[in-house]
């Protein structure tokens, strides 16, 4: 039997303060890992080794920014019905692709669903295009967000769901942020973490002081969602995922949004349109948990809370997931000619 000793259970205690307390609201001061440490009782070095160690081992993808959906660029859940002999080879391609930062297998006819994200709409399109005509495996659904009920604020480890921070924002696709050159040099760095060093935004590719005032106004106009530590929910424990979806009358459906947002039961939720005959559904969000049965359970109490019994209902489950990182929205090359 192994027992652990104050000091591994005191680095443990560390990490968990650092993952559940800097997913969001992160620092955007010269030096942010410093105020951090002054926060947690702790020093920069110790911050930044036990960041980069999370990192190595797979626990957090990066530390950054989480952008709105359609607010830099475009994006847009997709699923394709593959037949099983040829998925992992369909899976593979899709996964190649720059366009793609998540592709999961799932429980159901359509099984693939990957989304993807371009510089522009027409970039988005002509990338779903070649996709569907590559993959072979007929009509894709292409469902891009319409309507957030849910703002993701990160993962509550104590709580182990989602915080819920309920938002209505109608066709969010519409508030896009007309991004300069500045802009997109900061938006390419930013894809790929921010540096874990003492002074992180003066490698951003601008001036520190220009790329903080950008960053703050993107938060300030929720071009930002959040900013801060990106956890590996899988890599964390929480093994089961969830997509659950809804045929609601459009009518109602901001109202039922609202309900289940309010729920404290889902990580995301947002309307999608419906796609005819092939996909009846305009009411999507996602659950976390632990296993299997944990979500089963918590899809029970939202149909009791939420009053969604009486509408079309189907459920995803996650089988495999085969690319899970952030969106990039711009190309290194193309950042640098602006």
């Amino acid at each position: 039997m192994r027992v652990a000793t104050d000091t591994q259970y005191d680095a443990e205690v560390f990490e968990f303060c650092l993952l559940n307390s800097f997913q969001r609201n992160f620092p955007l001061t010269p030096e942010p890992f410093a105020q951090i440490a002054g926060r947690l009782g702790s020093d920069q070095a110790t911050v930044l080794s036990c960041l980069q160690d999370l990192q190595q081992r797979g626990l957090i993808s990066r530390v950054g920014a989480v952008f709105r959906p359609n607010t830099v660029g475009a994006s847009a859940l997709a699923a394709l019905a593959v037949p099983p002999h040829r998925l992992e080879q369909v899976a593979a391609y899709v996964s190649a692709r720059a366009e793609i930062n998540h592709n999961y297998q799932r429980e159901h006819h359509f099984n693939l669903w990957f989304v993807a994200a371009a510089a522009s709409g027409g970039a988005l399109r002509l990338a779903l295009q070649e996709i569907e005509q590559d993959c072979a495996s007929g009509e894709m659904l292409v469902l891009p967000m319409l309507e957030e009920f849910h703002i993701d604020l990160g993962f509550d480890l104590a709580a182990e769901t989602p915080p819920t921070v309920p938002v209505r924002i109608a066709h969010s696709a519409g508030a896009s942020a007309a991004l300069n050159a500045s802009g997109k040099i900061l938006l390419a760095a930013l894809q790929h973490g921010l540096p874990l060093a003492p002074q992180p935004y003066t490698q951003l590719g601008l001036p520190q002081e220009q790329a903080l005032q950008i960053l703050q106004r993107w938060v300030d106009d929720g071009v930002i969602k959040r900013f801060g530590v990106i956890v590996r929910h899988h890599e964390l424990g929480f093994n089961a995922n969830a997509m659950l979806v809804w045929d609601v009358p459009d009518a109602i459906v901001g109202a039922v949004g609202q309900r289940i947002a309010a729920s404290g039961l889902v990580s995301l939720c947002y309307r999608r349109p419906r796609q005819l005959p092939q996909w009846p559904y305009n009411l999507f969000c996602m659950m976390h948990g632990r296993d299997r049965e944990e979500v089963e359970a918590r899809i029970a109490r939202l149909s009791a809370a939420c009053g969604v019994r009486e509408f079309p209902r189907d459920t995803l489950f996650s089988q495999r997931r085969f690319k899970q990182r952030g969106a990039h929205y711009v190309a290194q090359k193309e950042a640098a000619y602006g």
